[in-house]
């Protein structure tokens, strides 16, 4: 499909404007969509889901708009490419505002009973589904929503059966009493990750604990007395020569007046304190396993509210804390507490409720990591294993999986996939399976739900039809090729997932993880609630647009690195983006008309022309290479310098010869040129600013219906010239360094100059002549020389270029003493460079070890930079025999 150049593009760039609509004109014309039947290489990403609890921040617009850049690449260098959308349904998270919600209207989830709370969290769901649906829009994200998931519906929840049944079938899901992190808010297990640890200001308590048989007492401390009420021992170290002789013996336990042993154990360290310890088997893990070694009884004292129980005495029905503050007043009556000591310690706390964790003593279903994690460690040893992007996140990988801890995959929540196992009303015999027991009515099933981590693992695979896998779907477009997240759930979500594909599809989940860092606030604080320093993304966009927002997350930072919002920087890609706006409007109104058939660039072209098409090869190169390497911040610099600089600033300004003359050749090369360069950067840009690039685009002439679905850019050999570039790489040198003189004397432009130019050889100077039209153009000279055997005018302010020398009389004008102090530092400059790459030059280990071409560019620039300092000190020296 060919299109005829259209006129028809706004005088002033408004992003609003060329925003409306598009995205659903691209959703009509299912761009976005796979094409499982074609015979392309396909191309996978799956994305992270987000929660269902609310809106997107900026966090997310990064994340996506690194996976949006990597699909519309994709999809235009002709893969078939799958960007999978789907979101989470967040166990903890959702519940609780759920629940909030309810609390406001008086009400708790116990009024409504668990089938009429499950229905108020499906509406909360479609709710704020339909919210990140609509910013995933205003985002401009290409993803195929024919194919779009959510961790509860039916083809996932059957993965997640599945995936639970064989697991427990392996023994590596076991059911047990052990030490959990508990949330008294949320009234829920939490795993290891789900906790946040803080530095809060504390107290040692130190107490003594009467020996029963009146002999005297032993010293222990805790930071947390209100436990002392479930303790069931004092341990003490074997080898301890303090306490040996009391070891058998027992103290009666204050308060309680319960008897308990001291028992010796190892793991007690001597040199801590008193070398006494409390043991409180239902209430630390330590003490958990201290407790089975020795067979001590487990008493627990709280209930899942944070309140004490009726094993807590008199303390019954306090929190606590409250029963904290009693019991240490109670302690210090008995003479038993004889010293409070100041102390900062490390404290868990929900990452989702905000309170303080308590180690609570559970019943609760574990996945046995050990097998798994030494899978996936093996896998990531070999040849084979995942790249991480930086490397430098693969050791935090597998630093975590060696060292790992079974996963307490139970949550006493409602919202989320139940656990399927059922016990027998009267034998209490455990069923575990992928449907209910036959006779069900008999049987009730398991009242927790799963850790919500436990199918968000599964997503790579869950997502794609497993556990069918003679699913199409599923083999054409599993494994996926890239996953992009950030660095703060590595442990929480992309551990997980590889080691649960492993393990139920033998084969990694992706090949890559891009890890990108954190949006922090322009002073580099954390952004959040309670600081007031968050920016929503849609208010950014309203403002200034998706594309000058994605393009500031997309290309302002490296990866790995966190990213500091700046509305600055954001602003000042909307300046980039009206430049293209503006140079995109002058190349179309110089192309009425045409078509893209008649786009022909065979014929003699401009110095300029050469230039700009060889500059065009060059970044079509490096763009592609640098983002195949995820180098999006280095692809940004790239675009922005060719875009502003090379097109806009220099080819455009030198285009308007050609197109304004009477050479009607060179004004439909130019027009071909314009057309030819223009269209290549726009598919170059669209990833980052998919908007700006399509509407222009389309005024554009072109074949295709949409630059989504445009070819990428590859590099024509045939147009690359570099001696002609090198040569207007010379005239940009002469014109910069004519303006740079005249802004230093104050000279403007519109007063004429004699200007002088000494080539450095013949060619140079056929070079010059050849093109002297630049020259009048943009250096504006009264009476223009060029030549290479001429002496320097006198009494001229002058300039040294890469070829060439240029001097400019001033008579009146220039100040001898101001003329020769601006040499002086220009010698200054000149003398560094020559320093610096001669000190790399006599660096055997650099010469020995960089590549040849390395060596061979260093050596050139050293030419180069000896014959501008030789240059500038015999004009020093003219200078002063004046």
């Amino acid at each position: 499909m060919t299109e005829k150049v259209q006129t028809e593009m706004s005088t002033k760039y408004d992003p609003k404007a060329i925003e409306q609509g598009r995205y659903e004109w691209w959703l009509k014309g299912k761009f976005f969509e796979a094409q499982p039947e074609s015979d392309k290489e396909p191309y996978t990403i799956v994305i992270p889901p987000p929660n269902v609890t609310g809106k997107l921040h900026l966090g997310h617009a990064w994340d996506t708009t690194l996976q949006d850049i990597l699909t519309r690449m994709k999809r235009m260098q002709g893969y078939d490419t799958l960007w999978l959308p789907g979101m989470d349904h967040a166990g903890i998270a959702t519940q609780a505002k759920v629940e909030g919600k309810l609390r406001e209207e008086g009400k708790s989830r116990y009024d409504l009973g668990r089938e009429k709370f499950l229905e108020e969290a499906w509406k909360w769901k479609d709710e704020y589904a339909q919210t990140i649906r609509a910013q995933w829009s205003k985002l401009g994200l290409g993803l195929d929503y024919s194919r779009e998931r959510f961790t509860l519906d039916e083809g996932l929840s059957d993965a997640v059966k599945e995936v639970f049944v064989r697991l427990y079938e392996k023994k590596l899901i076991y059911r047990g009493e052990y030490i959990i992190n508990w949330d008294p808010a949320a009234k829920t297990a939490l795993s290891d990750i789900e906790v946040i640890h803080q530095d809060v200001q504390g107290a040692f308590y130190h107490m003594r604990y009467p020996l029963t048989d009146g002999s005297g007492g032993i010293e222990i401390a805790t930071t947390r007395p209100e436990t002392m009420l479930g303790d069931t021992a004092v341990a003490v170290h074997p080898e301890d020569d303090r306490y040996k002789h009391l070891i058998g013996k027992t103290v009666t336990l204050p308060i309680i007046g319960r008897e308990i042993p001291i028992v010796a154990d190892d793991y007690v360290d001597m040199e801590f304190g008193s070398g006494a310890v409390k043991i409180t088997p239902a209430h630390d893990p330590n003490d958990f396993e201290i407790g089975n070694r020795h067979d001590l009884p487990r008493v627990l004292v709280m209930n899942e509210d944070g309140t004490m129980n009726g094993n807590a005495g008199k303390y019954e029905g306090m929190d606590r804390f409250d029963c904290r503050k009693q019991i240490v007043k109670d302690l210090q009556e008995q003479g038993v507490l004889f010293n409070i000591e100041d102390h900062l310690h490390s404290v868990g706390h929900s990452e989702r409720s905000g309170a303080v964790v308590e180690p609570y003593l559970s019943t609760q279903w574990f996945v046995d990591m050990q097998p798994l994690a030494a899978e996936a460690v093996k896998l990531q040893k070999g040849d084979d294993g995942v790249d991480f992007v930086p490397e430098r996140f693969e050791k935090t990988y597998l630093n975590w999986m060696e060292n790992i801890r079974d996963w307490c995959i139970s949550r006493q929540l409602w919202w989320g996939h139940r656990i399927p196992a059922w016990y027998h009303n009267e034998t209490g015999e455990l069923y575990v399976g992928r449907t209910a027991p036959e006779d069900e009515e008999n049987w009730t099933q398991d009242e927790d739900v799963l850790d919500t981590w436990f199918s968000s693992a599964l997503w790579p695979f869950s997502t794609l039809g497993w556990p069918d896998i003679d699913n199409e779907e599923f083999k054409r477009y599993y494994p996926t090729d890239a996953l992009v997240t950030g660095y703060d759930i590595i442990f929480f979500w992309v551990s997980r997932m590889i080691f649960q594909a492993l393990e139920f599809t033998d084969q990694k989940p992706f090949d890559d993880v891009l890890i990108h860092g954190l949006v922090r606030a322009a002073d580099g604080r954390k952004m959040s609630k309670s600081l007031g320093n968050g920016v929503d993304p849609m208010d950014v966009i309203d403002e200034y647009g998706a594309d000058s927002l994605r393009y500031f997350l997309a290309t302002g930072s490296a990866p790995g690195q966190d990213l500091r919002f700046s509305m600055e920087k954001v602003e000042s890609v909307w300046n980039f983006a009206n430049k293209i706006w503006n140079a995109s409007r002058f190349a179309l109104m110089n192309m009425e008309g045409m078509t893209y058939d008649e786009i022909d660039l065979s014929g003699e072209k401009s110095v300029a022309d050469a230039w700009i098409l060889t500059r065009l090869n060059e970044t079509i190169d490096s763009v592609t290479k640098l983002a195949e390497k995820y180098e999006f911040g280095e692809v940004g610099r790239v675009l922005y310098n060719f875009i502003w600089d090379d097109f806009c600033d220099w080819y455009i300004e030198m285009a308007k010869l050609p197109l304004y003359g009477e050479d009607e050749a060179a004004k439909k090369m130019t027009r071909s040129v314009l057309a030819y360069v223009l269209d290549n950067t726009m598919r170059l840009l669209h990833p980052f600013m998919p908007f700006i690039t399509e509407e222009i685009w389309q005024n554009l002439p072109h074949q295709g219906e949409s630059i989504t679905t445009a070819a990428w850019p590859t590099a024509d050999a045939s147009l690359t010239d570099t001696e002609q570039a090198d040569s207007m790489k010379l005239l940009v040198d002469i014109i910069r360094a004519v303006r740079n003189i005249r802004a230093e004397v104050s000279t403007p432009l519109s007063k004429k100059v004699p200007l002088t130019i000494i080539a450095r050889d013949e060619k140079t100077e056929g070079v010059l002549k050849a093109n002297s039209a630049y020259i009048e153009r943009f250096c504006n000279p009264d009476g223009l020389t060029i030549t290479h055997n001429t002496a320097a005018p006198e009494k001229s302010m002058s300039a040294v270029v890469s070829g060439a020398e240029l001097f400019m009389p001033l008579e009146g004008l220039i100040d001898i003493d101001a003329e020769l102090a601006r040499l002086g530092k220009e010698l200054d400059k000149w003398n560094g460079e020559v320093k610096r790459v001669q000190g790399k030059l006599s660096n055997e280990r650099f010469v020995s070890k960089a590549p040849e071409a390395v060596v061979e560019e260093e050596r050139a620039k050293e030419k180069d930079y000896l014959e501008k300092r030789a240059a500038v000190e015999k004009r020093i020296e003219e200078l002063k025999n004046l």
